[in-house]
């Protein structure tokens, strides 16, 4: 349809999905990768025979994900079922009276968050707890599941907008494995981080590891960490996207892989909390997907201490608390598969963006475009599915049609 190129920098749900819908429409699209793999945030390791999610692993809105096709389209099955966070297996330690005296109190915390949005200036979540209520550490707890920060750090009106059907399904394959899958057929470089995007004259030129790209259009796909610091530069420098970066930073969420003998002990799909009584602790999820592993869930400021400590304290952590519910029998039968540490990931710094109180408003700023060549999309640029693989997907489509009217 026109002679004018495109480039896209970053190869992870955004870019994959940019790519694909600028090839489609026939514009010659050059995606390139900072890492040796596709995915960026969604990444499916093979370990011990099974396939693993070190990012993200769920379908979020699953009846409304448009992910959920394009696994599909790749003969994926799709795990469709209720998720089993938010209800202790086998009642341990955490009693049925105690968990509906919990989802009472997190039901009660949501419909203040709700109300409070859009009414007023906004203000940070932790404001909006039940002052003296045993249940604001584990409400806290989830929020650094749900958020990848404490809720101190959370805006109100932010969390407002996420919108969330309750529909969590899984990918056997993995949903990293799917989200790669768009690659397909694309013109993907790998290992080729950009390090400025020169924007100064008639045609853009891209500074890369591999050389000067040229190009009529970008899109620009990286993490909000990467457009700070000594990540991707732009010249002229563009400050208004630095100051958004900034107001929505990368939360931090990590898993700890178990692998558990004689799994038929537990059942299949199962979930403890770790402890009831402390923001620090975490979500396990045991038998995902009837596997033999046991997958731990930290975020916030856990996930980051023990990420500074070392894959071997955060698996000793997770058992710590696994067998402190089960028994300390339980210890025998796991064994560390993989931890993640995705803070220090230089391609990602962190795990999902979030919005400093009163600070909302950045992400329609760092989604919007530069003189119609400059174009943005990602995760953080979605202002109702951030958080999400199926948000920076929509983001990466939503910016290539922007590139598409613009060339013609």
């Amino acid at each position: 349809m026109t002679d004018k190129t495109a480039v896209v920098i970053g190869a992870g749900a955004a870019g994959l999905a940019a790519g694909r819908r600028l090839a489609d429409a026939g514009i010659r699209t050059q995606v390139i990768e900072a890492r040796s793999r596709p995915g960026g945030r969604a990444w499916t390791a093979d370990i011990a025979g099974q396939a693993l999610d070190m990012g993200c692993g769920w379908l979020h809105s699953a009846d409304r994900n448009p992910l959920v096709a394009v696994a599909e389209a790749q003969d994926f099955d799709i795990v469709r079922g209720r998720a089993a966070w938010g209800r202790q297996t086998g009642d341990r330690g955490f009693t049925p009276a105690e968990q509906a005296a919990f989802h009472d109190a997190f039901d009660g915390w949501e419909r203040r968050m709700e109300q409070a949005a859009g009414r007023g200036p906004d203000r940070s979540a932790d404001s909006l707890l039940e002052q003296g209520s045993r249940w604001n550490p584990l409400i806290d707890a989830l929020s650094t599941y749900i958020n990848g920060v404490e809720l101190a750090g959370l805006s109100v009106e932010d969390y407002g907008n996420y919108a969330d059907s309750g529909v969590n399904w899984r990918v056997r394959e993995g949903y990293g494995r799917a989200i790669a899958g768009l690659g397909t057929c694309l013109d993907v470089t790998l290992d080729c981080p950009a390090r400025c995007i020169d924007h100064r004259g008639p045609r853009l030129r891209i500074e890369t590891a591999k050389g000067d790209i040229a190009a009529d259009a970008v899109i620009v796909t990286v993490p909000t960490t990467l457009l700070l610091g000594d990540g991707l530069r732009f010249l002229p420098d563009l400050p208004a996207k630095r100051d958004a970066a900034a107001v929505l930073p990368l939360g931090l969420a990590n898993k700890v892989l178990l692998e558990l003998d004689r799994p038929d002990d537990l059942p299949a799909d199962g979930h403890l909390y770790g402890a009831i009584d402390r923001v620090a602790t975490g979500s396990y999820m045991l038998r995902p997907m009837g596997r033999p592993v046991v997958e731990g869930y930290f975020g916030g400021m856990l996930a980051a201490e023990l990420e500074t400590a070392g894959e071997a304290a955060a698996a000793a952590f997770a058992i710590d608390e696994l067998a402190g519910l089960l028994g300390s029998e339980i210890r025998r039968r796991l064994s560390p598969m993989a931890v993640t540490a995705w803070r220090a990931d230089p391609f990602a710094r962190g795990s999902y963006s979030y919005a400093k109180p009163g600070h909302v408003a950045a992400r329609p700023v760092l989604a919007a475009a530069v003189d119609d060549r400059l174009f943005f999309a990602g995760e953080a640029c979605s202002v109702h599915d951030f958080s999400t693989a199926h948000g920076a997907y929509r983001t990466g489509l939503a910016a290539a049609d922007q590139v598409i009217a613009a060339f013609t």
